[in-house]
């Protein structure tokens, strides 16, 4: 969902400013309690090379934790109560669509869920594969620093 546009335009000093976007998107670190160890779901994208965590973009009437949920269900395959909000990250990336190229300026808030069913041999065709892991592996698996670090404060959550 794109909250906010600005459109490109010509600086002061000719320099072509490129369009900037704001996406808003949610997700979740799903976990579950097993034989008492507590586990983390990740999925792997890029043919399975890069592991994170569940999320989407809010589509137009979804507030962030019904996105959450949709999205950690359409992409792992699981489902999950909502327990809290973890926090957020937000990065920049560059686009390049029908040849042209905006900045997204990106927010990714993320939920703390406690599995409740399914298996993650029901994620969709966007994800490569879905996996439990052991809380201290998935940290390490995780890709992205800003996750590692959201998965660190739901660790803290968690108590563990």
């Amino acid at each position: 969902m794109t909250v906010h546009e600005q459109s490109g335009q010509v600086g002061g000093n000719g320099d072509f400013q490129v369009r900037t976007e704001r996406h808003i998107s949610s997700g979740g670190v799903v976990f579950r309690r097993r034989d008492g160890i507590t586990e983390i779901a990740l999925i792997a994208v890029r043919e399975g090379r890069v592991w994170c965590l569940p999320k989407g973009h809010v589509e137009k009437g979804e507030n962030i934790a019904r996105t959450a949920h949709r999205e950690v269900r359409e992409e792992t395959g699981l489902d999950g109560r909502i327990v809290k909000l973890i926090g957020n990250i937000h990065y920049f990336y560059v686009s390049k669509e029908e040849g042209e190229a905006r900045r997204i300026f990106k927010i990714v808030y993320f939920f703390l869920m406690e599995y409740t069913g399914g298996d993650v041999a029901g994620h969709d065709s966007e994800v490569y594969d879905c996996r439990w892991f052991p809380v201290d592996e998935a940290v390490e698996r995780a890709e992205y620093k800003d996750e590692k670090g959201i998965l660190i404060k739901a660790m803290e959550m968690l108590r563990l």
